[in-house]
């Protein structure tokens, strides 16, 4: 049986996946939305290393070096957060199991699920904003590093909205459950609005990626 204390991200790629398959209800697609939002952090910080300490690029160093930084950060972010949501379910899936023979026990039952399911929307609308922040600044990155892999800034783009798109799933799917419709009416606007952003980052990333050039380094 697996270690449940175990970080998902000390396993190793292949443990992650096995653990992914298997009949175990966590990790499950909140996780895997959060570490593909890790691996897009990673081609960031690649693509930025890539271009530091090359002439061609060196008008670009602030830019690049400020994107290593972030891309580090929410790669450790975003892993934290796959626990987190692997956390919170079982939270969730551990309310639901509470007795309910007595008032008094359905009660705590159902304040319980309200309240694990509130965290399991919390988690993965948590890795939407993240992933918001990491898109923005693959936007500004693109265009302004290594030309050669682009290609790779355009993956980690959608790998990024792919695991925004995901974690967003998770967050409608567990709304209803926490009962709470102010909470969820507040929860629903800013997830739609993050998602909008995402898309028109990830568009303006293909649009440079396929101009194949350099623009202007950012404004002083």
């Amino acid at each position: 049986m697996a270690d449940p204390q175990l970080s998902l991200g000390d396993l190793t790629l292949g443990e992650f996946v096995d653990r992914l398959a298997s009949e175990e209800p966590v990790p499950g697609g909140g996780s895997a939305s959060a570490v593909a939002g890790s691996l897009a952090a990673a081609l960031l910080a690649m693509v930025a290393r890539l271009s530091l300490g090359r002439p061609k690029y060196a008008v670009y160093q602030s830019t690049n070096e400020r994107a290593i930084s972030l891309a580090e950060s929410a790669r450790m972010r975003l892993l934290q957060l796959a626990d987190d949501d692997a956390q919170a379910y079982g939270r969730f899936a551990a309310a639901r199991k509470l007795v309910k023979e007595t008032a008094e026990q359905q009660a705590q039952r159902a304040a319980a699920i309200r309240a694990a399911a509130r965290a399991a929307s919390e988690v993965p609308l948590a890795v939407v904003r993240e992933c918001a922040v990491l898109l923005d600044e693959i936007s500004v990155v693109a265009g302004r590093s290594n030309l050669n892999a682009a290609s790779d800034l355009e993956v980690g783009a959608r790998l990024c909205a792919a695991a925004a798109r995901g974690a967003a799933a998770n967050v409608m799917i567990n709304l209803p459950q926490v009962d709470d419709e102010r909470y969820a009416g507040v929860s629903t606007a800013e997830l739609n609005g993050l998602l909008q952003d995402i898309e028109r980052s990830v568009s303006r990333v293909a649009q440079r990626v396929a101009r194949g050039t350099l623009r202007d380094p950012e404004p002083a």
